[in-house]
């Protein structure tokens, strides 16, 4: 990204400031669960001090849980050690406008200690040190996520009140593809759709999705690293413009008992030297090279001990039901979407889905999780079994963890993740899902007061 124009450049930021079209910069970095942490600043105080020197954080920031509570057994921060702050510094090439906001510009920042090293846990350095290491391969990475979300006529103070039940959904039935369903949303849809390719993100289209009120937006594909930040900027900015307009979205990955939230990954792999030149297009079966057939068949064999990183949260495993379109089986197949890894394009536009993620997956540790398994691959020189030609569903493969102790266990004890992210990173993200677990085991679910209150 060191040559990429940004979506704003500095000179003209400080034109900008200087006319008093941008009064406000907002400095951000995406925590453990995707999202957007940091501060506002004064436009002027960012030109003249932020932008050269940095800020600084609570490095609690990537020690806590959900809601923000200080938790135990996290190594970098902690009541031991203070509590201190980590640095953020400015990535100038994401620097855009958020015309939803108004008069104000963002720029996603990078974490380090005061020594100047790397916060190795911070999810933008753990996708870096991926992209590096693919780099060393002499490869780049292109990827694409396509995230759902389903919108409610509920504000989002309405649906806290509420408690989250009976909330009214924009459709009260399937719109998958549909003009008419989509068109009773198109003032909010719209509203995102120009909002973000006004703040530099490049839109491909919006669709209606099969659960009532859900919807899709999908983004050009592009650099790994530009489109996950993409992805989180995108996901804050949706929220802030439905709740401008009274509504409230989700990107949970099961809101209800109909389909979930995906959040598939699309991913290709070109030639450093030789930018648009895809390195998976070839000669052997499907039209792919020996190194798409090496990098998938290392998808399959990391795709258990990475589902951590591709379904983070208790509520992730509760899209995996057969016959739903999410995934139960660790299989690849050509444009099956039955399959946890489906094939698709050809020539240049060959890649394949992740179909794994939710709404609510970290668009960079997935990404990271899947260049990892893809160089294992390459690293070992593995064999890709045959595709899925059938129904993955009802077929013998291994299965995808179907809760997040499962997932966590396997992340623990692997080899695999040891070797690509390091103990730090691995021993980091384990704790984190064993905050959530002893969270959900205390709680005392709806589900067991509807079965117990009167008939136990």
């Amino acid at each position: 990204m060191a040559d990429r124009k940004p979506p704003l450049a500095v000179e003209a930021l400080r034109a900008l400031v200087a006319k008093g079209e941008i009064d406000t910069v907002v400095l951000a970095f995406p925590d453990m669960q995707g999202r957007l942490q940091g501060k506002r600043f004064a436009a002027p105080f960012f030109l003249d001090e932020v932008l050269e020197h940095g800020t600084e954080g609570c490095n609690y920031l990537l020690a806590v849980d959900v809601e923000l509570n200080t938790v135990d057994g996290y190594d970098m921060s902690s009541w031991n050690s203070g509590y201190g702050d980590f640095a953020m510094r400015p990535d100038l090439a994401t620097l855009r406008r958020v015309p939803w906001n108004a008069a104000t510009a963002l720029v996603v920042a990078d974490l380090v200690w005061h020594d100047g090293s790397p916060v190795v846990a911070a999810p933008r350095q753990i996708l870096r040190r991926q992209l590096e290491r693919l780099a060393g391969r002499g490869y780049t990475a292109h990827a694409g996520t396509e995230l759902e979300f389903i919108v409610f006529r509920d504000s989002y103070e309405q649906a806290w009140d509420a408690g989250y039940r009976g909330l009214t959904p924009v459709n009260q039935y399937n719109t998958d593809y549909s003009i008419l369903g989509t068109g009773r949303v198109e003032p909010l849809l719209r509203r995102i759709r120009n909002e973000m390719a006004a703040a530099g993100l490049t839109v491909e289209s919006a669709k209606g999705e099969c659960n009532p009120g859900q919807q899709e937006i999908a983004f050009r594909y592009d650099e790994a690293l530009v489109t996950c930040d993409q992805h989180a900027v995108y996901k804050t900015g949706a929220k802030e413009i439905a709740a401008q307009e009274g509504l409230s979205l989700t990107f949970m990955a099961k809101y209800n008992e109909r389909e979930g939230n995906s959040c598939h990954i699309h991913l290709s792999l070109q030639a450093l030297d030789r930018p648009g030149e895809s390195v998976m297009a070839g000669d052997g079966p499907g039209g792919m090279s020996p190194v798409m057939r090496h990098f998938l068949a290392g998808q399959l064999a990391a795709l258990r001990d990475f589902s951590l990183l591709y379904a983070p949260n208790i509520n992730s495993y509760k899209r995996f039901q057969p016959g739903s379109f999410a995934p139960t089986a660790v299989a690849w197949g050509y444009d099956n979407r039955t399959c946890a890894l489906r094939v698709v394009g050809h020539g240049r536009s060959l890649r394949f889905e992740n179909r794994l993620p939710g709404g609510d997956v970290n668009p960079h540790l997935a990404v990271a999780g899947l260049v990892a398994a893809g160089l294992y691959g390459i690293e070992h020189e593995l064999d890709l079994p045959d595709p899925c030609e059938g129904n993955a569903y009802t077929a013998g493969y291994a299965r995808v963890p179907t809760t997040l102790r499962e997932a966590a266990e396997l992340w623990e004890n692997s080899p695999i993740a040891k070797e690509a992210f390091g103990d730090e990173v691995v021993a980091h993200y384990l704790n984190m899902a064993r905050v959530e677990l002893a969270a959900y085991d205390a709680a005392v679910t709806d589900w067991e007061l509807r079965r117990s209150f009167e008939r136990m």
